[in-house]
């Protein structure tokens, strides 16, 4: 059987990540790469690939059976509108716009052109994340008290990219609400925020280094999440449960083995995407879950007055 053939829309470092996972799969391939930019095309150069610099110049000229779009996140709803109008499934990285309502609008222009758009959270294809997900659903760990959720990364990105990411709870804090509502099955009720008085990068403006959170979810737990941008040791992500008849801690990412985890997760998601597009069954993100993560994010940014300030 051929590998489905994957279109890359952005070849920064993140795009390259993925690239990286999806190079071991059998079942996947990326075909061709659209990049802007001088420099990161040169990145990716000594892939063999062909490389173009606009999306349009690849889908016109390149044979490919879908698109994975890891652009800045506040050109993911135009080009998922332009890839939309070829009629090619989407794979776009989280968050799926910078606001509820660009993730909203990009859900109906895939629905109205009938195509398939997942979004990638690809915490969901981390074998101890599902593993503990069921433990919930099976009832293991009785009525749930907490769940909390921490993502803490080695340093921060370059200020030009934190300028167009939505602050730290659309940049990073999606993931969290994502997972939160992934892992109890419960929406995010109310909320409160505190973020600590620091910013390291004098050139970043309406955002901050960390943020902790704390929200009442739909079934009566509560849940928490923590972010920030200094973690010297390394990227650190982990989850806490605590229920009445149980409670775990799920470190599924760390210093140590961060990279690895992330690896394979990217290539299972990349991997599921083909069978969704294929026309079979998808386990992973649609895009009311990116709207629903995105507007945890916007309520949360809200309480934070840097971060409201910028909005």
């Amino acid at each position: 059987m051929a590998a489905f053939r994957l279109g890359l829309i952005g070849a920064g470092r993140m795009g390259r990540t993925h690239l990286r996972a999806i190079a071991r799969s059998d079942l996947v391939a990326v075909a061709a790469i659209a990049e802007p930019s001088a420099q990161a095309r040169d990145a990716v150069a000594g892939t063999g690939l062909p490389v173009y610099p606009s999306t349009g110049e690849m889908l016109d000229r390149a044979a490919v059976d879908g698109v994975l779009v890891v652009a800045p996140s506040d050109l993911h709803e135009k080009i998922i509108a332009e890839v939309a109008a070829r009629g090619l499934p989407i794979l776009c990285e989280k968050p799926c716009g910078v606001s509820s309502a660009q993730a909203s609008a990009s859900a109906g222009v895939a629905a109205r052109a009938g195509i398939p758009l997942q979004v990638a959270y690809w915490r969901r294809y981390v074998p101890a994340l599902q593993a503990l997900r069921a433990r919930i659903a099976a009832g293991e760990l009785g009525d749930l008290h907490l769940v909390s959720c921490y993502q803490w990364d080695e340093s921060p990105p370059a200020a030009g990219f934190r300028a167009h990411s939505g602050g730290i709870f659309v940049d990073q804090g999606v993931h969290e609400f994502d997972q939160l509502r992934w892992l109890t099955g419960q929406e995010i009720g109310p909320m409160h925020a505190v973020a600590a008085a620091m910013v390291s990068d004098p050139q970043v403006r309406g955002d901050v280094d960390s943020a902790e959170l704390i929200a009442q979810l739909s079934g009566g737990t509560v849940g928490l999440v923590s972010v920030g941008r200094h973690h010297p040791p390394g990227d650190m992500c982990r989850a806490e449960v605590f229920g009445t008849a149980g409670a775990e801690r799920c470190d599924f990412l760390d210093p140590a083995e961060g990279d690895r985890t992330q690896q394979q997760a990217l290539l299972r998601q990349a991997e599921d995407f083909a069978v969704l597009a294929g026309g079979g069954t998808g386990h992973g993100a649609g895009a009311a879950d990116a709207a629903a993560a995105l507007d945890a994010a916007e309520r949360a940014t809200a309480l934070i007055p840097a971060l409201a300030a910028q909005g």
